[in-house]
This record gives structure tokens, C-alpha cells and sequence, in this order.
């Protein structure tokens, strides 16, 4: 998704329009854009909006537009918090941004020297405006913010023509420069940069002339002399420059033709430092990088080039005996080459200082093989390229090679492959994804791809999918992606080899420390020791936040070496091991949410625990939660990998664990599915029928909180059959009392009283018990048979009580609030709700917050006091639609809607109870539709139109008294109203 201010406002999709609407709701995305991540008030976006006169309903019209604006973008781009709304800069491309990104890399660059970088930043940023910004905006705030843009791309402008003037552009500036200064015609400094660019291209009357046109307009018009810049700019107009001396000697090996990108790496490469190290992981394009840089420096060295391969991956040279080479190369006799190493490198930096040379040291093995080969003097420089980093290397410049990015990527298969990239872009971006965008691994298929024209890029896709095979299509000629991993494997230690083996093995692409401490089963502080090998030989990528990520090339060379080495039920047993550390880790982590499983779960003994305790794995940050948040990833995967080793039964207790920890709290629903899958297929695999039941209900579990409530009623109905065929009778209760939630919200309400009426004599365990005992009493009540639903809420809270789980106590005053709505007792209502929302807060569960917060506004609404929930209401809407909750967006849309009926708004009421009935439709929920249709009765009657109104509440009838409703009992509707 992408978002556009520098010209008229837009949104586009796949390079499609979004449809924003009008002014406002445009005016509205600007204004979150330019706030730039930060939060912006519900009452400040009023102002700007509006301005001096907003309308009585201003704020539900907001709310409307934000539902819209999400709607269109999608549900992660504006998020609401306590502070307003905000929107995610990370969720879109944002015009805005990338201008003012690329202006600032810009300006950095120019300030470093890096002029040519400056310049086509400067014209990256230039490139994103399409016209006017705001453009087709009224209004002071985008007025406002239309010219400071303005201003902003002027700056970048005069980036830009300071760049390419100190480039030697200045052809092609006098034309630019000549137009600018016609519409800015008091700015100096376009001036100052026109008259040197004339002066420069000879036309040195002109630049006289324009100079003194502006003294003349600026004296006339401000009454001031010109400022320094325009003074000095005259001043330079006899500048001359001398021309540069070409260089001799060169030992450089030959230019890769096919070499694309690493701009950055150039320029960096071509900056002040003395020394520059490039390290990277094999493969990355070390050695091509360093000679491209060195015969492209800019700089004069009329000593000679020079160059060794020091072999540092394989038998590292002796710098003795390279010295020897190289001061022979420089034109010392053989006999004048001194017998001592020490006395060779004196020589060797008097030579170098006195003739200015550039050395590239590639595949060093260390600091001390490097440091005598450094030359000297201010007018040398040195490229070192290696595969570890040489951190110790005195006054070194050092530099990362990322691997190629999408664009070099495919430009450097398109070299070799030719129209075949353009003709299948989809497969070519593909065999750069199965590279790993590892510049060896891309050349190595471009050659292949040279060599068998006939051959399509998607054949050579399915070859690259199949693990066992990738590394061997990865081989051309003498260059092979297996053997230069190889070089760098063989130089671990066996720790090194053994983790790099292990994570392999394992598949985990990102990982913390503790897994690799698992894996090697030692203490995690031995476990960061091996990580720090491992980053410092380029077989590990540090990927932030105290974690670490191996290259899909390594991890399969990884997994070969696994295979090769180690023994296979000692691979299975270390799976297991870490699979079990990771639901002890879970259930840690989720002992202070608030969903859990109403099965308990078996875990190794506390023998084992204890021994794991000591050695550090255990550690979890002040908040479990968080640590389930970044964690959840590699956890998932973890089920996915001992699912495939046919360990079935720890995979089905690890994603039971995980579905009642954060993955149901916060809603992981693609999480939650790739677990329970992969454990369920482990489950069927192995015969288990127990574990593929308990699965089966997660999966049903799942589908509920989707509000796909059919297939939620299918998959119990599945585990419930396993459960007879096992015959397990506790788990088949449990079951069932699932089901019947999920029937009481579709609105069977008998079927599911019914079911509860089944299972309710055999459950044994308190908590699945006293959930029972409130989804009797909630199905009751929906019912009308109150009586009986007050004992069943009563014994709901005593048991939860007993079992001091805060949050199921919450749950059920929830509840009770609602059943003393039903009967219409405002205060008692309003008690319980205010009490349910605080224990919700205290247990952090967001989206039930969101339920009680709309649940007490109903009361409020009744007691005429709905404008005092009205932001409340917007901030829980905003939470249901962030977590993907279908079911609480239609609710809180039929709330507001009756927020607005109560307060004399019925035509804005029609609008926001047709929104909530169009989301009913969408999940197939009759009566929740026909509860919403009632209160649509009572908007559209007060509208005028009577006999819709009529037909729409005779239709909601029906329907409650299909499903025995309460409400097929209770008199027509009539909305409450303030006062």
C-alpha cells in the first residue's frame, strides 16, 4: 500500500487507486501522515477538520471516517491508542517519507563529500512528487503544511545543485539553474550556483551580468548588498582546476562485467579512511566489491595498485613472504629485500609513503597477518576484505556487505539471463529468494542459465525448491557455493561446527541465544560464546535485539553437515529436548495471561526443570508476555520441525500450550493455525487420537475467535468423535462445552443449553466447571428465564472466586451487568460493569476490555448519559478491528448506532445499524442481526419511515421467536433519550 501527499492525495494498491472518499477524509489521512507515527487526538483532528465550526456529530462523523479510512488501507495502518489515532509508518510507503528520507541521506552524503551519492538521492527524492502537495485540499492546516513541503523540495533542490556542480555538471545545471532563478528570483544561493556554473562552462559575461542583476534587484527592492555566497561565487569565477595523472603500476585482478549496485559500499570504499575492511559471509561479493572499488577510487596513487590473496580461509600466507612480493613489485632488487620481517615492513611504508599506493589484502585470515601488510603515508590506502570480523584493526573504516537487494539482484541475473528475467519476473524474483540474494549463489545461476538458453527460469525454480538438491545446482565451472561455506566450516572450532550443525538441523533461520544453549546443552553464557565465534566468522547475521539469523545457504550446508555427522536419534533426542524447554518456557510466559487451558498439560519432571534452571535457559524479561511476542516465531517453528520428526506428542502439548498463552489473548490466528496443523498431521501420523482430539478443538477454538462459528461447530464435532472412539470421556465434556459457546453465539440457543445440560454432571475439573456454569447462566438469560440464569451467574463467581482467577471473575460480572440491564436496573448494572472493566484492565486482556467497555456504555446510553462513552466506544471499535474481531466491530457499530438514537441522531443511527447488519450478514448470526434490525425499527420510525420501519421490526421477530429469544417476549422498542 502506498500513500501520496506531494500531489493530490491518493492511495494506491498494486499500483491500483484506493477509493478515500471526499475532502475530509482525505484531509484526515494527511493529517496522520504528517504527524509522522505520532498520535494525534480525536479533538485536534476535529479542529483541523472543521476548523472554527465543527458540526454537533463531529466526532462519530470522525469515527466514520476512520472506519472508512481502515476499511480502504487495511487494518494495520491506522491504529487508535489512549493518546488518538495514529498511523503506522511501517505498515505503508508513505511519499512524505521517503522524500524526507532520501533528503536526509542526501544532505549526509553532500556533507561527507559524496557528491555523486547526493545527487541521485536528491533526484530519488525529487522523483516522488507528482505536483502540488495536498493538492485538491482547502483549509489553513494543509495550506500551511503545502508550503513547508514546498520549502522542503527547494532544499533538496539546492542539495542537488550543489552535488552535481561539484561534479563538473555544469551544462546541464545552467539551463536548470537559469529557470529557478526566474521564479525565486531573491535566492541567493540559486544565484550564487548559476553564476559558477557560468563561469564555469565560459560564459564568464553572463556571470557577471547575473550578478549584477541581483545587486541591483536587491538593493532597489530590499535595500541590501548581496551575501557572502553570491560575493564569493563572483570572486571564483577565474577558478581553474589541474588534471589528474594516470596510475601505474596494477596487479588488480580483472573487473567482474556483470558487477551491479553496492553504491553505498563503493562510496564508503572511496571515502577518507586510510583502511577499509569489508567483511561478509562467503559468497557475498567481498573480493568483487574491493577490486571495483580500487579501480574506480577517484583518487590518484602513482605508486601502483597492488594485490594478495592471502588465503586467510584456507593456509594463510606469511606477510613475510608477501612483503618480499611486494616491495620487488615496487622496485626494491631482489638483493636490497631485507632477511628480517621487521626491517621489511619499514621499508615497505617508506616506499609506499613516499609513492602513494593502493593495496587490497584479500581473504585475510586476521589483524596480525594485516597489520604488517598496511602501507604508509596520507597518500596510500588499503582494502581488506575477510570472512571475520576484524574488530581489533586499529583506525579502520569497516564495512558490511548486506546480501543484494531485490533490484541488484535481479539486474545481476538479468547480465546472464537476459529477457528471460523480464519475460517471468514472478520466477526470477523467486530464484533470488531461493539464493538468498547471496551475490555467488545469483552469479552461479546466471552462468547456468547462459549455458541452457532453452531452459525457462521457472524450470530452474523447481530445482532450487528441493533442500536436498540446492547446493548441488549451485555449482558452475570453479565456482561452488558449498565449497567456499565449506572453507569457512572447516576453520570452527568443533563447538562452532557442532551449533552451526544443531541450528541447521533444527531449521531455525532466527533464533536467541537460549535456543542455541538448548541445542548444545550447555549454559547459555557458553551457548553466547559459540554465538560470538559464529558472528565473528560471517556464519551468523545479528538481526537486533539480542538475536541472530543464519543464511538459508548456511542453514542448508548446515543441515547437509547434520546429516553427514551426527546420528539421527541423537538429532531427535536434541529436537525433543528443545521442544520441551520451549513449553516449560511457555507455560512461564503464560502463567500471567489470561486465557488457559482447561486441560492440564504434562511436563518433564522437576528434576529435569531444576537442572535446566541452572543453566541459565530460563530467563525471562519483567514481562512473559513480550518475551511470547518476539518468541512466538521460533516457537511455531519449533512445533513445525518436531512435528515433521514424528515427535507427535510433545508438538500436541507445545501448541495446546501456545493457543492458551498470547496466541488467544492477542489473537495470532496465523500462528495458532501453522501449530495446531503441523502437530495435527503429527498426530495423524503417529495413530494418536487423543492428541489429534485435542487439536481438533483448538482448531474449532481457533474458527470461534475468527467468528467462523460453522467451521468452529464442525471441527468439536470432529474431536468430539475421536474423543468416543478413545474414549475419552473428560476431554469429550470439555468439548462440548466449547460447542456450546460457540451455539449460544450463533444464536442456537436451545441446542445449546441443551449440550451444556450433557456435559455439565461429568466435568471434574473446577475451572471447566464453573465455565459451565456461566455459559448456562448466560444462555439463560438470553433465554429470559432469569431466575434460574441468576443462581447459574451466582455459582459461576463463587467458583471463580475459589479458583482466585481475577479474570474469569471480571468475565462473569460482565455478565451479571448484563442481566441486571435485562431486567432494567441502571445503577446495579452500571456497578458491575464499571467492576468487570477493572479487573479486565488489571489482566491486560484487551479485547474483552473492549466488550465491557461496550457493555457499559449500553447502561450509560439508558441511564441518558451516552455522551460521555462516545470515546470510549470509538477507542474499543478501534480495538476489535486491530485484532481482526468481526463480531465485536458489529457490536460496538450497533452501539454507536443506539448512541446516536438516544441522543436525537436517528438518520446517523440508520447508517451505523445498517454497518453493524451488514457485518452480522457477513458472519451468518440471524439473531444478533435481528436484535440489531429491532433497534433499525426505532431509528428508521423516527425518520418518517414508518412502514420500512414496521417490515424491518416484523422481520426481527421472526427471528427471535425461530430461536426462543427473550426478545420474541418483550415489547416493541422505543429508544432511550437524554433527559
Amino acid at each position: 500500500m502506498e500513500l501520496r501527499l506531494l500531489g493530490p492525495v491518493e492511495a494506491l494498491a498494486d499500483g491500483a487507486d484506493v477509493p478515500l472518499g471526499g475532502p475530509k477524509p482525505r484531509l484526515l489521512l494527511a493529517a496522520l501522515i504528517l504527524a509522522r507515527g505520532r498520535s494525534v487526538s480525536g479533538s485536534r483532528l476535529v479542529d483541523l477538520l472543521w476548523e472554527d465550526d465543527p458540526p454537533r456529530s463531529a466526532a462519530g462523523l470522525l469515527h466514520t471516517y476512520v472506519s472508512g479510512l481502515r476499511r480502504a488501507l487495511g487494518p494495520d495502518v491506522i491504529r487508535t491508542d489512549q493518546a488518538g489515532y495514529r498511523l503506522d509508518p511501517d505498515a505503508v510507503v508513505v511519499d512524505v517519507h521517503e522524500f524526507d528520507r532520501l533528503a536526509a541521506r542526501a544532505r549526509a552524503a553532500a556533507e561527507r563529500g559524496e557528491h555523486d551519492r547526493a545527487r541521485d538521492l536528491c533526484a530519488q527524492a525529487e522523483s516522488w512528487w507528482r505536483g502540488d502537495a495536498l493538492g485538491g485540499l482547502g483549509g489553513a492546516f494543509a495550506a500551511a503544511e503545502a508550503e513547508r513541503l514546498r520549502d522542503a523540495r527547494l532544499a533538496v533542490v539546492q542539495t542537488r545543485i550543489a552535488a552535481l556542480s561539484a561534479l563538473g555538471a555544469d551544462e546541464v545545471l545552467v539551463g536548470e539553474l537559469t529557470g529557478l532563478v526566474a521564479d525565486h528570483p531573491f535566492h541567493e544561493r540559486l544565484r550564487a550556483a548559476l553564476v559558477v556554473a557560468l563561469g564555469r562552462v565560459g560564459r564568464r559575461s553572463d556571470a557577471m551580468a547575473c550578478f549584477h542583476e541581483a545587486r541591483e534587484l536587491l538593493a532597489e527592492e530590499l535595500g541590501v548588498e548581496p551575501g557572502p555566497e553570491l560575493r564569493e561565487a563572483y570572486r571564483a569565477l577565474l577558478a581553474e582546476e589541474d588534471e589528474p595523472r594516470a596510475l601505474v603500476p596494477d596487479e588488480l585482478p580483472d573487473d567482474i562485467p556483470d558487477f551491479v549496485g553496492r553504491r553505498d559500499e563503493l562510496r564508503r570504499i572511496h571515502g577518507g579512511a586510510r583502511v577499509v575492511v569489508v567483511s561478509g559471509q562467503p559468497g557475498a561479493g567481498k573480493t568483487t566489491l574491493a577490486v571495483r572499488g580500487v579501480r574506480t577510487f577517484p583518487a590518484e596513487f602513482p605508486g601502483g595498485r597492488l594485490y594478495a590473496d592471502l588465503r586467510g580461509s584456507r593456509r594463510p600466507l606469511d606477510p613475510f613472504d608477501v612483503l618480499g612480493r611486494f616491495l620487488r613489485a615496487l622496485g626494491v632488487a631482489a638483493a636490497a629485500v631485507p632477511s628480517r620481517l621487521d626491517e621489511r615492513v619499514g621499508l615497505y611504508r617508506t616506499v609506499t609513503a613516499a609513492r602513494g599506493v593502493v593495496v587490497v589484502l584479500d581473504d585475510a585470515a586476521g589483524e596480525r597477518q594485516v597489520r604488517p601488510l598496511l602501507p604508509g603515508g596520507e597518500g596510500s590506502r588499503c582494502v581488506v576484505t575477510t570472512r571475520r570480523r576484524l574488530s581489533a584493526l586499529e583506525s579502520a573504516e569497516h564495512l558490511g556487505m548486506p546480501v543484494l537487494d531485490e533490484a541488484e539482484g535481479l539486474a545481476l541475473l538479468a547480465r546472464a539471463a537476459g529477457g528471460r528475467v523480464a519475460e517471468d519476473p514472478h520466477a526470477a524474483r523467486e530464484v533470488l529468494r531461493l539464493c538468498g540474494h547471496l551475490p555467488l549463489a545469483v552469479r552461479i545461476v546466471g552462468a547456468r542459465l547462459a549455458a541452457r538458453p532453452d531452459r525457462p527460469l521457472s524450470a530452474f525454480v523447481a530445482r532450487l525448491r528441493e533442500q536436498r538438491r540446492v547446493l548441488d545446482e549451485l555449482v558452475v565451472g570453479d565456482l561452488e557455493v558449498r565449497g567456499s561455506l565449506a572453507l569457512s566450516y572447516d576453520a570452527l572450532d568443533e563447538p562452532g561446527r557442532r551449533a552451526l550443525r544443531g541450528l541447521g538441523w533444527l531449521g531455525a533461520s532466527d533464533f536467541a541465544p537460549w535456543v542455541l544453549a538448548v541445542l548444545l546443552d550447555v549454559p547459555l553464557l557458553d551457548a553466547e560464546d559459540v554465538v560470538d565465534d559464529l558472528v565473528h566468522a560471517q556464519l551468523l547475521d545479528v538481526s537486533g535485539g539480542g538475536r541472530f539469523r543464519l543464511h538459508d545457504l548456511t542453514r542448508i550446508f548446515a543441515w547437509e553437515r547434520a546429516e553427514a555427522e551426527e546420528d539421527r536419534d541423537a538429532l531427535a533426542v536434541t529436537a525433543a529436548r528443545v521442544a520441551e524447554v520451549c513449553l516449560l518456557l511457555v507455560e512461564r510466559a503464560a502463567g500471567g495471561t489470561p486465557v488457559k487451558t482447561l486441560r492440564p498439560l504434562r511436563s518433564d519432571p522437576p528434576t529435569q526443570s531444576r537442572r535446566w534452571e541452572e543453566l541459565g535457559w530460563f530467563a525471562l524479561p519483567a514481562r512473559p508476555v513480550d518475551w511470547l511476542d518476539v518468541e512466538q516465531g521460533t516457537l511455531v517453528h519449533v512445533v513445525e520441525r518436531v512435528g515433521e520428526l514424528d515427535l507427535a506428542d510433545v508438538a500436541t502439548r507445545l501448541a495446546t500450550a501456545l493457543c492458551s498463552s498470547s496466541f488467544a489473548v492477542e489473537n495470532r490466528f496465523h500462528h495458532w493455525w501453522r501449530a495446531h496443523t503441523a502437530a495435527l498431521e503429527s498426530a495423524r501420523r503417529a495413530g494418536d487420537l487423543a492428541g489429534q482430539a485435542l487439536l481438533l478443538s483448538g482448531l474449532g477454538w481457533l474458527r470461534s475467535e475468527q467468528d467462523r462459528l460453522d467451521e468452529a461447530i464442525d471441527y468439536y464435532r470432529q474431536a468430539l468423535d475421536l474423543n468416543d472412539r478413545a474414549d475419552e470421556v473428560s476431554a469429550a465434556s470439555v468439548t462440548r462445552l466449547l460447542l456450546a459457546s460457540v451455539l449460544r453465539e450463533r444464536g442456537d440457543l436451545v441446542d445449546s443449553l441443551a449440550t451444556l445440560d450433557q456435559v455439565i454432571g461429568h466435568l471434574v475439573d473446577p475451572r471447566a466447571l464453573t465455565r459451565a456454569h456461566h455459559g448456562r447462566g448466560m444462555t439463560l438469560l438470553e433465554l429470559g428465564d432469569f431466575a434460574e440464569a441468576w443462581q447459574e451467574l451466582d455459582q459461576a463467581l463463587a467458583g471463580y472466586a475459589e479458583l482466585r482467577d481475577a479474570h474469569g471473575v471480571a468475565l462473569v460480572r460482565r455478565s451479571l451487568s448484563l442481566a441486571h440491564r435485562a431486567e432494567g436496573r441502571w445503577e446495579d448494572a452500571a456497578r458491575e460493569g464499571e467492576e468487570a472493566l477493572r479487573g479486565l484492565e488489571s489482566a491486560g486482556d484487551r479485547l474483552m476490555i473492549a466488550y465491557a467497555t461496550q457493555s457499559l456504555a449500553k447502561v450509560r446510553i439508558r441511564q441518558g448519559r451516552g455522551e460521555a462513552v462516545r470515546a470510549a466506544l470509538g477507542h474499543a471499535l478501534a480495538t476489535c478491528h486491530e485484532m481482526q474481531d468481526g463480531f465485536g466491530e458489529a457490536l460496538l457499530h450497533r452501539t454507536l448506532g443506539e448512541l446516536e438514537l438516544a441522543v436525537g441522531a436517528p438518520a446517523e443511527a440508520v447508517v451505523l445499524l445498517g454497518q453493524a447488519i451488514d457485518w452480522w450478514e457477513s458472519l451468518s448470526l440471524p439473531l444478533w442481526r435481528a436484535r440489531t434490525q429491532r433497534d433499525l425499527a426505532a431509528a428508521l420510525a423516527e425518520v418518517g419511515a414508518t412502514a420500512k420501519a414496521d417490515a424491518t421490526y416484523d422481520e426481527a421477530l421472526r427471528v427471535f421467536t425461530r430461536h426462543r429469544s427473550r426478545e420474541a417476549r418483550e415489547p416493541r422498542h422505543v429508544p432511550a433519550r437524554r433527559g
